[in-house]
């Protein structure tokens, strides 16, 4: 059976919430937090609902809202299961067990929440939850890095009782809210607590398409730290259901490579995207490696075939789709900043093109390292004036969210191209500037659309229908500026 999806509601006011619940679109459950509420009201919580509900009065001491007494929670508790709520949530310190005895376990959502770490002791927590004969067992723990989701699963996959509900809280634990499936979870939580790691429901719906997601479903991710404001997601997700495949893209935020590799063996996935800082580290863990990324010396894909790891990387070709037809890069001199995976990529890919490449880093050892394993030359830091015609920028300098820095002063832009491999924002201050100063400029999203076209035409064997990857990275762009604009 397919999990449900159960939609949390908070409002300062009775009256509010009940408002909030009825606006709840597609949803399986709507969990009223009374804690919310200065004025929790049971009954006038309960009216008129038109679907089934989840009364929680969640206490400080167990991360929620409500200041009262015990008792008093008690008495709300209680009243609710007397007017009859779907589920009232009960939590296992609490030590509420005349309630669970009340209704003989029915419609008890026995939850233990930790908001610090995945504990040693989940495994008999576990039981000593089920002993007490509540229906419904829920676990919502944080995790501290992308491997914690692997031991969910573990628990999940042997749980024989039924009744379970699994969350992993925080950026580690959206496969858990997505592939609830697979923890053997009866429901997966949607709502506004981002602190907690909450998604959407039009995020679980529209973007990971939810309700159709099955225990065949293959899982594909982009590996990276920090990921958040990743457009990959959005734009493999719109790919594979525009070309009706049954597969989800998720974020694998990972403390280390040996993490990502944990949780990626764990869950059987089918490929990922690897962004900085693990395009080397990762390379150094497949299997094999094609020839491409045996000369580049870094991956930014990963393919699983009958269990194998392969590495590819899309990088160079990516690189070179928006600036081949553009600009005259036979012994054009180039200067690149950085010295990581993607710097090495680009190395490669206008070494190719009989350009003059030389690599600038803060760091001159790591300079020196890529231009050697490139055929490079290796530059001062910052690269001085008048040193080079196109520039390329492929450290994350100016990246969301520090998008008032830039990896170049004004001062120093010479040239007469130049291309930052930041997409977002779509336009950098480093473009800004260089586009101020008569330069001809080229963003990151075009390479990063190409290169992810030709990361699923390498997992599939199918090319992404034209257009759609751009058009939902734009469209995700375009929500994470709305966001920010409404923070300020």
């Amino acid at each position: 059976m397919k999990p449900l999806l159960c939609v949390t509601v908070t409002a300062p006011t009775t009256a509010e919430l009940r408002q909030r619940r009825d606006a709840v679109g597609d949803a399986d459950l709507v969990e009223l937090r009374l804690d919310s509420v200065r004025d929790p009201d049971v009954a006038g919580a309960l009216a008129g609902r038109k679907r089934p509900v989840i009364i929680t009065c969640r206490p400080q001491w167990e991360g929620g809202a409500f200041a009262g007494s015990e008792d008093e929670r008690r008495r709300l508790l209680a009243e609710a299961l007397d007017l009859g709520a779907e589920y009232v949530d009960v939590e296992w310190r609490a030590g509420f067990q005349d309630l669970i005895a009340r209704t003989s376990g029915r419609r008890i959502v026995l939850s233990s929440h930790d908001f610090d770490m995945l504990p040693i002791d989940l495994v008999s927590r576990l039981h000593a939850m089920r002993s007490t004969g509540a229906e419904v067992v829920k676990l919502a723990m944080k995790l501290t890095c992308l491997a914690d989701a692997a031991t969910l699963l573990e628990i999940g996959g042997s749980n024989a009782g039924g009744g379970l509900v699994l969350v992993g809280m925080g950026e580690y634990g959206v496969a858990t809210r997505v592939l609830a499936a697979r923890f053997g979870s009866l429901w997966t939580y949607a709502g506004a607590l981002e602190e907690i790691g909450q998604l959407s429901a039009r995020t679980l719906l529209e973007d990971y398409h939810l309700r159709a997601l099955d225990e065949s479903t293959a899982v594909y991710g982009l590996v990276g730290q920090p990921i958040a404001h990743s457009v990959s997601p959005a734009m493999f997700n719109a790919a594979f259901r525009a070309a009706e495949l049954n597969a989800v893209y998720l974020p694998m935020p990972a403390v280390d490579a040996d993490d990502f590799v944990r949780f990626g063996r764990a869950f059987f996935i089918h490929g990922a995207s690897v962004t900085v800082p693990f395009k080397v580290a990762l390379y150094d863990r497949v299997d094999e490696a094609y020839s491409v990324a045996r000369r580049v010396g870094a991956i930014n894909t990963i393919q699983i075939q009958d269990g194998r790891w392969i590495g590819g990387n899309t990088d160079a070709s990516g690189f070179l789709h928006p600036i081949q037809d553009r600009v005259p890069l036979r012994g054009l001199r180039t200067a690149i900043l950085g010295a990581g995976g993607a710097a090495r990529a680009v190395a490669v890919a206008l070494a190719s093109t009989g350009a003059s490449v030389t690599v600038h880093a803060r760091n001159a050892s790591q300079s020196e390292s890529v231009a050697m394993f490139t055929g490079s030359l290796a530059g001062p830091w910052p690269p001085p004036p008048d040193s080079w015609d196109l520039l390329v920028n492929c450290t994350p300098i100016g990246m969301h969210p520090r998008v008032d820095e830039t990896p170049l002063p004004a001062e120093h832009i010479t040239g007469r191209y130049v291309y930052d491999l930041v997409y977002n924002p779509p336009t950098t201050r480093l473009l800004r500037e260089a586009a101020d100063l008569g330069c001809q400029t080229i963003g990151g999203l075009e390479m990063l659309v190409a290169q992810a076209h030709e990361q699923f035409q390498w997992w599939t064997g199918t090319r992404a229908p034209a257009g759609i990857m751009r058009e939902a990275a734009l469209k995700r762009l375009a929500e994470f500026a709305h966001h920010e604009n409404h923070l300020v």
